[in-house]
């Protein structure tokens, strides 16, 4: 059983999307869909740098355009068992599964990184990835501190958020056992309580959308559960943005659905990478360039559904 997977916020880098222009008819989707939601993705994609890209008004919309557009490029979703997305991928996720269309995907994600980057606006905050150590005493660390474990991996990687100070303060004092405290390229602490007023936001934009039911498994970050309405799932993509990630009972669903191979929409690499160390043996294929589409078409003929 293949699962595809899309990556969330932290996972752009500039110029990522140059080589994707290059495939016929993309540069004019591209072009729509920045009419669409007023925001130049070729631009962003291909010439802007590091710190422009941070912008979570930018980074999610063009995140979510990414993972369209690779997954456009792979065919039919029927090849696949399930899919799931991190954090703002749930949104490409929710697009390739049919619950949205992409041009409600667009809209939405639109709405979603105005609302955050809004929300972040308020007070300084951020997220730090712990490395390693035992799961129960990081967690329990940073409840401590008053941080939020915002997004819990697996892997040995649990995402702390919280203010900057907090952060900080867990640099200077990491948790027992751990090896390090890495700070995340993103502009807001994402997935806490910071974020309650961009839910507001969502919920309004919500109730423009029309959506179907999944017409593949689609596994829901929130718990690590497959969700079967429509409904169901826009209202998780409401409420995830003040919510814990929990990547780590997503991985634990694919285990027990008999996952036997993972794709990564573009820009792959994050989920895969923890693919790699925790479901050891399953082959993955992440999608950087449309160079990679040759091996994500092998993948696929081996362990489509």
């Amino acid at each position: 059983m293949l699962v595809l997977v899309a990556p969330g916020q932290g996972a752009q880098t500039p110029g990522f999307l140059t080589s994707w222009l290059d495939l016929p008819g993309v540069a004019d989707r591209v072009a729509a869909w920045s009419d669409a939601i007023e925001l130049d993705l070729a631009h962003y994609g291909t010439k802007a740098d590091a710190d422009e890209i941070r912008d979570t008004a930018v980074a999610q919309p063009l995140l979510v355009a990414a993972g369209l557009l690779s997954a456009g490029a792979l065919g039919s979703p029927a090849a696949f068992g399930a899919v799931a997305g991190h954090s703002v991928g749930e949104i490409t996720a929710a697009a390739y599964a049919g619950v949205l269309s992409e041009a409600d995907a667009l809209s939405f994600v639109r709405t979603r990184g105005l609302g955050m980057a809004e929300a972040a606006a308020v007070t300084e905050t951020g997220m730090a990835a712990v490395l390693g150590g035992d799961p129960d005493v990081v967690v329990a660390h940073l409840t401590a501190m008053g941080l939020t474990p915002a997004n819990i991996n697996g892997a040995g990687q649990i995402v702390a958020a919280g203010t900057m100070e907090q952060i900080d303060a867990l640099v200077a004092d990491k948790p027992e056992g751990t090896m390090k405290v890495v700070a995340l390229k993103v502009a807001g602490a994402f997935h806490t309580h910071h974020m309650a007023p961009a839910v507001v936001a969502l919920e309004k934009a919500a109730q423009a959308l029309s959506p179907a039911d999944p017409v593949l498994k689609y596994v829901s970050n929130k718990d690590g559960q497959i969700v079967t309405s429509g409904a169901d799932v826009v209202a998780r993509l409401v409420g995830q943005v003040a919510n814990p990630v929990r990547w780590d009972l997503c991985m634990e669903t694919f285990a027990a659905q008999g996952v036997t191979g993972i794709i990564e929409l573009c820009p792959g690499g994050t989920l895969t990478g923890l693919a790699k160390r925790a479901l050891k043996g399953v082959p993955t294929v992440a999608l950087k360039t449309p160079d990679d589409l040759e091996k994500a078409a092998a993948l696929i003929a081996e362990h489509a559904a």
